[in-house]
């Protein structure tokens, strides 16, 4: 949906193009390497405690250095918030609900996903500590959305930096080099990176029996690029602005694809920007897929997804969570050109719509609720050297809090890209999102946001 949203289908395509160099492979990774990733020696007693200390340290952060209100808890606030009916919607501020939230239900989740549990056995640890905080660590009602948010963007976002720390550090590896990718393991998974001290396997040299072997593809995008408030013509806008993006494929589709987030499409957007620094975090993770048909000139896969969206720009800011089903499917015209397209469908489970008529001085400014979303995505590869994508996606949502409203949203675009030389392309990149509210006791908003981007990429596989 929106932005956010269509971003994915790229990294989709680019996934689909990788998978199809090994076609029909459904697992290369070594036994070992497998049990690495599926979990194995558990330690529930460690885990315990820091999914504890996940909890009371950004509490005493809170408390002792923000000195903020909403620590001050009590017997009587934890008693208040324990008791069902006191569950409410909160009215945080949209960073705080759609990241701070997400963020902090990954260290939940990765205090057993890191001691040895298995994706599913370490996604209950992102709804206990969420409903933990929710009812004992603030004197605040606990908050639906912020429950919803922290537990599956939690589990969303705590596998994915699961997998990226483990890809990064080498065993085998000695110098700078290897304390650098110990240190950058540690920013992107605390847990895992703690772990590693306890056990003594920070810095030393051992065998990579666990190392996981997933290809890894990253994009990184640099340019310039303008969005429009309104539905102007977007060349006759001068408010140009620097943006970079970096996109993160993880593995291929068609290999392990039985396993949850065998396959990861991460992208993040930063640039010039009144609204905020980090503009775009989203992520795509297989859950199970089956394999439909494949042979030397054609191959269908039904992926079954989770993704994470959050888009927070000057024109317009989105927030959401959902599960899709997705059709994958590669038509081989040459051994150098080649058609890919995506279809998919699913339930939004919660997600956060701009309400033109809802704004609180130190509050939100959006409503609540669940919805449907929709997409569909073709991509010409000609001679592995032009590639031409046009995306759709919609979606529908219900405000459950907020504005009694409903609201439609829909997102166009078009890239163009031409490699340049080994590794480098450019792009280009036009479209528009476009919202339509409509509300119960004001008047229908509908408002366009075109935008385009033009960069230089450098791509890299490890």
């Amino acid at each position: 949906m929106l932005l956010a949203v269509f971003l994915p289908s790229a990294a989709l395509h680019a996934q689909i193009a990788i998978g199809y160099e090994q076609k029909s492979i459904k697992d290369t990774l070594p036994k070992p390497a497998r049990r690495g990733l599926h979990g194995g020696n558990k330690k529930f007693g460690r885990a315990a405690i820091e999914l504890g200390a996940a909890e009371v340290l950004p509490w005493a952060f809170d408390k002792f250095l923000k000195k903020a209100d909403y620590a001050d808890i009590s017997f009587k606030t934890v008693g208040h918030n324990l008791n069902p009916g006191s569950w409410t919607w909160d009215d945080d501020n949209f960073q705080t609900n759609q990241f701070g939230h997400p963020f902090h239900g990954s260290q939940f989740y990765n205090t057993f996903r890191s001691n040895g549990y298995t994706f599913w056995q370490s996604a209950p640890a992102a709804a206990i500590g969420s409903f933990i905080w929710e009812s004992t660590a603030e004197n605040q009602p606990p908050a639906i959305n912020d429950f919803i948010n922290t537990t599956f963007g939690g589990i969303v976002l705590g596998e994915m930096t699961y997998r990226l720390a483990n890809k990064l550090i080498n065993n085998e590896r000695t110098g700078i080099r290897r304390q650098a990718t110990e240190v950058l393991g540690f920013v992107i998974n605390p847990a895992n990176g703690i772990n590693r001290i306890l056990d003594g396997k920070w810095g030393k040299v051992s065998k990579n029996l666990k190392r996981d072997s997933s290809q890894i593809t990253a994009e990184f995008d640099a340019g310039t690029r303008t969005f429009n408030r309104d539905n102007s013509n977007i060349l006759h806008n001068r408010n140009y602005g620097w943006y970079g993006h970096i996109k993160l494929l993880y593995g291929t589709p068609y290999k392990d694809y039985e396993t949850p987030f065998s396959n990861i499409a991460i992208n993040v957007e930063f640039g010039k920007d009144d609204s905020s620094k980090v503009n775009m975090v989203s992520v795509y993770g297989s859950l199970a897929g089956w394999e439909l048909k494949s042979n030397d000139k054609l191959q269908h896969l039904l992926v079954v997804s989770a993704n994470y969206d959050f888009l927070h720009n000057s024109a317009f800011f989105y927030g959401g969570q959902s599960v899709k089903m997705n059709l994958l499917s590669e038509y081989d015209i040459t051994r150098k050109t080649r058609i890919n397209t995506v279809f998919g469908a699913g339930p939004v489970l919660l997600a956060a719509i701009p309400d033109a008529y809802l704004s609180l001085p130190h509050g939100r400014n959006y409503d609540y609720g669940p919805g449907f979303s929709i997409n569909a995505s073709g991509q010409l590869t000609l001679v592995n050297r032009f590639i031409y994508g046009i995306n759709y996606r919609g979606g529908w949502t219900v405000t459950v809090n907020g504005h009694p409203s409903h609201y439609f949203l829909h997102a166009v675009s078009s890239e163009a890209s031409i490699i340049i030389a080994k590794g480098f392309s450019f792009s280009i990149e036009s479209g528009y999102f476009n919202l339509h509210g409509y509300y119960q006791k004001y008047p229908d908003v509908s408002s366009n946001y075109p935008y385009l981007r033009l960069s230089t990429r450098y791509t890299v596989n490890f």
